[in-house]
């Protein structure tokens, strides 16, 4: 009984140990959430408003342009996927990874030659351990990215747009991030970036009252679609990267809040057991001591007949 009452307490210490780590994770990931949140209410205005003004554009010109202009045959396609540097976050990385490879599934069944980039350890690290191969990576910036980040990541997607499909260039380009809903619920979604929808985003406008704005080319409406390119796709890139960040730091907020809890149930269990064997150790010695005792008594009447 002592073996096992040691046995209980040693993993009583252990189990109290890591509570103590999954509460002071929990505390952290909950004070960053709150402040890639912010950051992310702050950049999906000029996202939101960068795209009204290429839709503009390109509604009001007839000009022919990566940016607004499907290809008759889209033939090849970059993904870019968006992960995590760290793991403990439940389902969030699978979640992601889950919809780029079915989109890449959809694509490669259209007929199209599939281009994967991605962002993040836990996505490179997926790939590589299942050998697919990755046109470009980057890591080491996931928890707070920067718009400097979002540049570096959009500008080969920006070069293999520019070129022909020929010269290794794509016809499309598809994001796949974890969008943050609210601190509860963040989900894995997919967008085609390039080439922009002008008719969606135009029925959007409609359907929520809005006018898109009327503007003046100068010195050509070719001149400013080749402007608003880069921007374009590093704003959506660089809210794609906040809102991702913003759904890690929540998706790990919960988990670690679910591991914490899970070590306080079997902390109240585990000391339910060591009473229970800490009683039972003594209801032993109490019967060893009565035995003893009883034992002792029968020899002393005997040696006094």
């Amino acid at each position: 009984m002592g073996a096992q009452l040691r046995v209980y307490k040693r993993r009583i210490r252990s189990v109290t140990a890591t509570k103590k780590i999954t509460k002071a994770m929990e505390m952290i990931a909950a004070s960053r959430v709150v402040k890639a949140q912010r950051k992310v209410t702050a950049s999906t205005p000029y996202a939101t408003e960068l795209t009204r003004a290429v839709t503009a554009v390109g509604t009001g010109s007839n000009t022919k342009h990566p940016l607004t202009t499907e290809a008759e045959n889209p033939t090849r396609a970059a993904v870019l996927l968006l992960t995590s540097d760290r793991g403990l976050a439940g389902a969030f990385n699978s979640n992601a990874i889950k919809a780029a490879e079915q989109l890449t599934d959809r694509l490669e069944r259209e007929g199209k030659e599939v281009d994967v980039y991605i962002v993040g350890r836990r996505g490179v690290a997926h790939y590589n351990f299942r050998e697919r191969k990755i046109s470009e990576q980057w890591t080491g910036f996931t928890d707070a990215p920067s718009y400097g980040d979002a540049k570096k990541v959009a500008a080969p997607l920006i070069e293999a747009i520019e070129k022909e499909t020929a010269d290794g260039g794509v016809d499309e380009l598809h994001l796949v991030y974890t969008e943050f809903v609210s601190m509860m619920t963040q989900t894995a979604v997919d967008n085609r970036l390039l080439p922009l929808s002008l008719k969606e985003v135009a029925e959007e406008s409609h359907t929520k009252g809005e006018i898109l704005p009327l503007y003046d080319f100068e010195p050509s409406a070719e001149d400013v679609l080749d402007a608003l390119l880069p921007r374009y796709v590093e704003s959506r890139i660089y809210n794609a990267l906040l809102q991702s960040a913003a759904s890690k730091h929540a998706a790990t907020r919960r988990a670690m809040k679910s591991a914490t809890d899970n070590a306080g149930d079997l902390i109240d269990t585990l000391s339910r057991l060591a009473n229970a064997a800490r009683q039972a150790e003594i209801t032993q010695e109490i019967s060893e001591i009565v035995g003893g005792a009883s034992a002792l008594a029968d020899a002393t009447a005997g040696s006094d007949r």
